[in-house]
């Protein structure tokens, strides 16, 4: 939870600064920080909907890999083009398509999970 309340936070805040203070950046990092805000926000809010699944009808192996997908897949994809973009650290920008795939594996993993429920 701890996670998701900074997550969660920092998204909101940080979609507010882009909204405003934002606007003096170019448009092409515009639209790519805007991207990685908005995934942020919602795997922010698919972790919380994971975690309170497993709480209530049990924290399966799936269900863990999948919170562990969206948690990483935040800090590889939405911060690694926070870094690259606002603090000029170019190097980061290599591991972002890593983070786009544990979204997608995180998602493939609710499935089976869904399916194992069926």
């Amino acid at each position: 939870m701890l996670f998701i309340g900074i997550s969660g936070c920092f998204s909101v805040l940080f979609g507010a600064w882009l909204a405003h203070a934002g606007q003096a950046l170019p448009i092409n990092e515009q639209v790519s920080l805007a991207s990685a805000q908005k995934y942020q926000m919602y795997h922010t809010l698919a972790l919380l909907g994971c975690v309170t699944y497993g709480k209530y009808l049990g924290m399966s192996s799936l269900v863990k890999f999948t919170c562990i997908a969206f948690m990483l897949g935040i800090v590889l994809f939405s911060v690694t083009i926070y870094f690259k973009l606002l603090l000029a650290v170019p190097f980061v920008g290599k591991v972002t398509p890593f983070g786009g795939m544990l979204f997608a594996l995180g998602w493939l993993a609710l499935a089976f999970e869904g399916r194992k429920r069926l």
